[in-house]
């Protein structure tokens, strides 16, 4: 039986299996039900399965792109992998797999690429590699030992000691094989950085687990990674010499797994970023005044010292001055930014006579074994972040909105940011142009409209090929939706009393073993309070995000426990996986309308309105239908898993838009409740 369509799916447009040849043949056949993949003990015959290895296989073959659309369930993977792993190994192609989470990762390489390896009937290499920061440099860690007196404190001492250790014994040499958590100042001098870890100055007999893995990477033929490494190694394509047609490697491919989230992340690695918090960890690797330890005490640089704390001295002035400018607001954690010249920037100077000391330091022979390639990187960031600073306050980049944020504990850390507020052509030229082969899925890029139309406008790909494949699962049988009528207006003082009650009874109903998801964490931790007496006289547990607990720890939690409930905001959302019972049940709150005051937000709105575009229903609506597409789509992982998913905001229900969302989810009965 074929796939059922999705709500809103285009018509198939696949050519028929007569019309295939090659590539898309191959895979037509292989994921056929007595095909390649049915030697696999876990292999089911799916069609959605079937088509989509076909659409990449033709994608790949012509050299083109391709843009998929992949219900939970379908498989899409193993529907990249396969012809992925073929073309590079025949064609000497290089295949990146980039993905926005790192369980989808962890998956490709330790589930879904050995099951494609086993398959194949020739060796095929594939490595996982991680951003810079992430690996143990030993030529630092080195340097950090010879230097420790003038580095580090007391404890941090041993820190340093526990990593030469660790050392010895790690086999990838990154943090996530790590036992404990190192301060962040000692990790920054021991972890990898580009002009204190080259292939140079750690060559293949150093042992350098980021050189290696770089050079693994090099060799491979294909490489997992995620989205902000691709758009962070795109920025510096000459540290791999990239030429001709490729995107990171020479004659590369690329597949971008959960490219939903590519326009966000695309504008964040694009734009600017500078942070008080920041600022002062770099300024305080090069001269501490407090511990008075740093790299230009270890340099014996009087200049440097004083240059240091004078520069801090006036960094607290500044970012004073930035957060009497910026009008907040009560309860605002962002000001937007729309004029230049916000405050005077009298870090200019104070920034300068840092580089200026550096580059003496570096300029002294004498100083070769005191931490030259050290000092010189942090040379290298100070310039950049004077660069930043500049840009940000006289606002030199066309096309960008700035903001000022603050954060952290009472709103201490302040910090300055800039993006640019359509991405499309920088995207279309990226993925889009010339001969490049690039191909995006996501289980989430239509928003109700036809041909993936949104998806494609927003990041450039009006002329690409757009594919959607169903979900192969029973709706029928292993989902309900349940939708609320009549609740209080959000701003009465009768909402929260009601929401409560609604909660209480779809909770009863899962016993537990439920996703509650919040647009707001005001509004989470209110419930919170409200339900969890309630919820400890049930024996359920109730976890809630930013407690003290890590996210992964949280949905560790949740996994182990199988009556807990689990209430989530922006993270839960998406690109998280419970199969079985533990979730039985996702709560929507509210429709996760994006907040419209954000600066990236409103200048995206202002743009769209700009150009005589209605912005509601050409930016918010789609939006926030996708992300409840996301949120929704927690539920139902496997076809075991049955559940239920409510909707406790009736403009589902009384708002002309509401049909929009309703007809984007899967066509599960419904149940309303009046």
């Amino acid at each position: 039986m074929p796939d059922p369509p999705q709500a809103g799916a285009a018509r198939d447009n696949t050519p028929p299996p007569e019309a295939l040849s090659g590539l898309a043949l191959e895979m037509h056949e292989a994921f056929s039900e007595t095909g390649l993949l049915s030697r696999s003990p876990d292999f089911e015959y799916r069609s959605g399965q079937q088509r989509m290895a076909v659409e990449v296989g033709q994608a790949l073959e012509k050299r083109r792109a391709v843009i998929i659309e992949a219900g939970t369930g379908v498989g899409k993977s193993l529907a990249y992998l396969l012809p992925a792993a073929l073309t590079a190994h025949r064609e000497k192609r290089k295949a990146v797999v980039s993905t926005h989470t790192i369980n989808l990762q962890e998956q490709l390489i330790a589930k879904d690429i050995p099951i494609v390896q086993k398959l194949l009937p020739h060796p095929f290499t594939a490595v996982l590699l991680k951003g810079r920061a992430n690996y143990l440099c030993p030529q630092r860690l080195s340097r950090a030992m010879r230097g420790t007196s003038d580095l580090f404190s007391t404890a941090e001492h041993e820190e340093v000691r526990a990593l030469w250790k660790w050392r010895g014994l790690t086999e990838d040499g990154t943090l996530s094989d790590l036992n404990f958590t190192p301060s962040p100042n000692v990790w920054s001098q021991v972890c990898s950085e580009p002009h204190a870890c080259t292939p140079r100055s750690c060559g293949p007999e150093s042992g350098c687990f980021y050189q290696n893995a770089r050079r693994r990477a090099a060799e491979a033929e294909m490489v997992v990674l995620n989205h902000t490494l691709f758009f962070t190694m795109l920025s510096a394509q000459e540290e791999l010499g990239v030429e001709g047609e490729g995107f990171l490697f020479p004659n590369d491919f690329v597949v971008l797994d959960e490219a939903h989230t590519l326009e966000n992340v695309a504008a964040k690695q694009l734009g600017l970023h500078v942070s008080q918090a920041g600022l002062k960890f770099d300024l305080n690797r090069l001269y501490n005044p407090r511990t008075q330890k740093g790299l230009f005490a270890q340099a014996k640089s009087v200049e440097g010292v004083l240059a240091s704390t004078r520069l801090q001295e006036h960094m607290e002035t500044f970012f004073a001055a930035v957060r009497d400018a910026a009008r907040f607001g009560p309860a605002g954690r962002e000001f937007r930014v729309r004029t230049g010249g916000l405050v005077e920037n009298i870090l200019h100077g104070p920034l300068q006579e840092v580089v200026e000391c550096v580059r003496k330091v570096t300029d002294d022979k004498e100083a070769a074994d005191s931490g030259v390639a050290e000092i010189t990187e942090m040379g290298r960031r100070v310039s950049g972040l004077r660069a930043e600073l500049e840009a940000f306050l006289t606002m030199s980049r066309e096309g960008h909105v700035y903001w000022v944020e603050r954060s952290g504990i009472e709103n201490r850390n302040i910090s300055l940011h800039a993006a640019p507020v359509d991405v499309s052509g920088l995207l279309r030229q990226l993925f889009f142009s010339g001969h490049k082969t690039c191909v995006m899925t996501s289980a989430t890029f239509g928003a109700g409209e036809p041909n993936l139309r949104y998806f494609r406008r927003r990041c450039g790909a009006e002329k690409v090929r757009a594919v959607e494949i169903g979900s192969p699962f029973d709706w029928e049988n292993q989902m309900r939706l349940h939708l609320v009528r009549h609740l209080p207006d959000p701003n009465s003082p009768g909402y929260e009393a009601a929401l409560e009650q609604w909660i209480r009874h779809f909770l009863e109903q899962s016993q537990g073993r439920a996703f509650v998801l919040f647009t707001s964490y005001r509004l989470m931790e209110s419930m919170s309070a409200r339900l969890e007496s309630w919820c400890q006289e049930r024996h359920w547990t109730l976890l809630v995000q930013g407690k003290g607990r890590p996210r992964h720890q949280l949905l560790q939690d949740f996994k182990d426990d199988i009556s807990s409930v689990l209430f989530g905001t922006e993270s839960f959302w998406t690109g998280v996986d419970v199969p079985g019972e533990s979730l039985s049940n996702v709560i929507i709150t509210r429709l996760p309308f994006a907040v419209p005051d954000h600066p990236l937000t409103a200048a995206r709105l202002e743009y769209i309105e700009d150009r005589g575009g209605n912005p509601f229903s050409e930016y918010s609506v789609p939006e926030a239908v996708l992300k409840l597409r996301q949120g929704i789509g927690r539920l139902i992982r496997t076809r075991r898993d049955h559940g239920i998913a409510v909707i406790l905001d009736p403009r589902v229900l009384t708002k002309s838009y509401g049909k929009i969302f309703l007809d984007s989810l899967p066509p599960a009965p419904r149940v309303i409740t009046d």
